[in-house]
C-alpha cells in the first residue's frame, strides 16, 4: 500500500471531480411567441449545407422554452439551455437575454 493515490477508485473520484454532471446544450434563438404565461416560444436558425448537393440551407426550430418572469418579449435574442421536461412541450429555460431590437 505504498501507492494509495493511483488505485482505480481515486482517479474515478478524481475525474469526477473535474468533470460536471452533465453536459446541457445551449442555444441562442430569436422570442417569436409571447402569447403563454411563462412560457416563450424561441425559434433557432441553423445553416447547413444539403449531404447529396451542397446547397447551403437554413433550418428553423421552434423551442418552447420556460420564462419564470414574462420579461422577454417578441423580437429579443436569447440564450437557452437544456433542462428536465418541465410540461408536455417545454424542455428548455430561457437563461438570459442576449440582444434587444432598438424601439423605434
Amino acid at each position: 500500500m505504498a501507492n494509495e493515490s493511483s488505485s482505480p477508485a481515486n482517479t474515478q473520484q478524481a475525474a469526477a471531480q473535474r468533470r460536471p454532471k452533465s453536459r446541457k446544450r445551449k442555444l441562442v434563438g430569436v422570442v417569436t411567441g409571447a402569447k403563454m404565461n411563462k412560457t416563450r416560444v424561441v425559434t433557432v436558425e441553423r445553416r447547413l449545407s444539403h449531404a447529396k448537393y451542397g446547397k447551403y440551407m437554413t433550418q428553423r426550430v421552434r423551442y418552447k422554452a420556460h420564462d419564470e418572469k414574462n420579461e422577454y418579449r417578441v423580437g429579443d435574442r436569447v440564450l437557452i439551455v437544456e433542462s428536465r421536461p418541465l410540461s408536455r412541450q417545454k424542455r428548455w429555460l430561457v437563461q438570459r437575454l442576449l440582444e434587444r431590437p432598438q424601439e423605434v
